[in-house]
This record gives structure tokens, C-alpha cells and sequence, in this order.
């Protein structure tokens, strides 16, 4: 039996990923900022379930949710960064605090709870790590560049941890879906910034325009895309990134392409910044 630790189990993936991890008979630590709604939602799953308060941003209550995971269960198996927030604006109209909010939930966050989860998996010498990005961790859209960049991070530390956590027996996937029918778009997590300027009015402005009438008719169906996180889960050897829905794939084979084509018009450049004694050694 796995035992599961899942922030932002209230909404969107985390609340369907504890559903279906609760329904096949897993342990699941399932956690929230109010986590009434947690205990209601899934309150026939007996002692299967744990949920306690957890704000992200605060270190010391990651700490305190681990420590009770493992008081009830004695073991993290499983740990789903899932918690997450947005900002829609062009990178100029979006203020300090705005900035500074996303990234204190989506990148310190993350790394409040993966420190306090490492240790025991570590100790274990297993577990697997599942961060949740998004296809904006690999292409950056207008309108979205402040949340993009803090999936890039995600990105970037993943990438690091993956690395580092190997030899310790302990695997890091990240997560990349991309437009699911999950409340994400809703106001409650995606906060769009009132300072308007008419200059991006045919970039971040048209976007921002156009995310109402995306908001429920995505393309990816969230009970499928749960589902698909349990089968990471469970591979045996997982990939470091995976793709959710054709709308990720295109976009990343869109990007790959586009890489590619830049990097070899560009190559001669790259080249010619080494020292001449480098050069003639290659």
C-alpha cells in the first residue's frame, strides 16, 4: 500500500488525484489551505486519510503536515507538489506583490515541502517526487510570462533534484499537462492584474481577453490526467519530463522544432567565442 502526500487536494488535480488514489486503496496525506473540504469530500475513507492544514508558503506547517504523515503512517512514498496559483498580464503590468505571490506558492512553496518531505525519503533510500508544471514550463506564452517563469524554475529544480536524488534511490518526474478542464482559469487561482497598457494590446491584452471563454472547455480531461499520474507513479522507470494531452505534445514538438532551427542558424556564432587554443583542439 502507497502512502501518497498531495498539496492542494482541494481543487482541480489534487482533490481528483486523492480521489482515485483514496479508491484503490492507497494512504493518502491529502492537503490544503482549508482543509474542511478535504475531510468532507473524502470523509468515508476512514483512517486511509489524513488532512491537515498546509499553506505552502509557510515552512514551519510543511514541516508539521510531514511530521504528522509520518506519526499515521510512518512513511511519504509518494509526494505530488500540486499546489499552485497564476497571474495573467504582460510581464510590465504585473506589480511586485502579484510577482512575488505566484512565486512564493509555486517555487518557494515547492521547495518548502520538498525540504521538509526529503529527509524522509532519504531515509527510506525510495520515494518518487512529482512536481507539477505545466507546458508553460517549456514554452512561455504572452500574457502568462510571470507564471511561466515560475514553472521554469520548477523546471530547472527538477531537473537538479533528479540528478542529485538518483543515488539516493529516489525519482523526480515533472508533470507538464497542458489546458485541462480543472477550475485553474477560475478567479480563486488565476489572478489577473488590472493595470491594463494598450501597447500589448494584441499580445498579453488578447490573450487575456480570450481566457474567459477557454475557462471549462479545455481540452484535457483532469480524471484522465489524474490517472496518468498514478501510472508514473507506479513505472518503474519513469521519465524525468512527461507530456499531458495532445495540446502539451504539439506545443512541445513546436518548440523542439524551433530550438533546433535556431541553435544550428546560430552555430557558427556559438563556436566562435572559444579561446583559439580551445578551438584547435576540438
Amino acid at each position: 500500500m502507497t502512502t501518497w502526500f498531495i498539496t492542494g487536494a482541494a481543487r482541480g488535480f489534487g482533490r481528483e488525484l486523492t480521489r482515485q488514489v483514496l479508491e484503490r486503496g492507497d494512504k493518502v496525506v491529502a492537503t490544503a489551505r482549508n482543509p474542511r473540504t478535504v475531510q468532507e469530500e473524502f470523509s468515508g475513507y476512514g483512517d486511509r486519510l489524513l488532512a491537515p492544514a498546509l499553506d505552502v508558503t509557510d515552512e514551519a506547517q510543511a514541516r508539521a503536515a510531514v511530521d504528522a504523515a509520518v506519526d499515521a503512517f510512518g512513511t511519504i512514498d509518494v509526494l505530488v507538489n500540486n499546489a499552485g496559483r497564476g497571474v495573467l498580464g504582460a510581464v510590465e503590468e504585473t506589480s511586485d506583490a502579484a510577482f512575488r505571490s505566484v512565486y512564493d506558492t509555486n517555487v518557494f512553496g515547492l521547495a518548502n515541502v520538498t525540504r521538509a518531505v526529503l529527509p524522509v525519503m532519504r531515509r527510506q533510500r525510495s520515494g518518487h517526487i512529482l512536481n507539477l508544471s505545466s507546458i508553460g514550463g517549456f514554452r512561455a506564452a504572452p500574457g502568462f510570462g510571470v507564471y511561466c517563469s515560475t514553472k521554469f524554475a520548477v523546471e530547472g529544480l527538477s531537473e537538479a533534484m533528479h540528478d542529485e536524488l538518483a543515488p539516493l534511490g529516489i525519482k523526480v518526474t515533472v508533470v507538464e499537462p497542458g489546458y485541462f478542464r480543472t477550475d485553474f482559469l477560475d478567479a480563486t487561482s488565476l489572478h489577473t492584474e488590472g493595470q491594463v497598457i494598450e501597447d500589448y494590446a494584441t499580445t498579453a491584452g488578447a490573450v487575456r481577453d480570450a481566457v474567459p471563454g477557454l475557462n471549462h472547455d479545455q481540452p484535457g480531461d483532469p480524471v484522465k490526467g489524474a490517472a496518468a499520474m498514478i501510472a508514473l507513479a507506479d513505472a518503474e522507470n519513469p521519465p524525468l519530463r512527461a507530456q499531458l494531452g495532445s495540446d502539451c505534445a504539439a506545443a512541445m514538438d513546436e518548440k523542439i522544432a524551433h530550438l533546433r532551427k535556431e541553435a544550428d542558424t546560430w552555430r557558427d556564432l556559438a563556436l566562435s567565442t572559444d579561446h583559439d587554443d580551445t578551438r584547435s583542439k576540438v
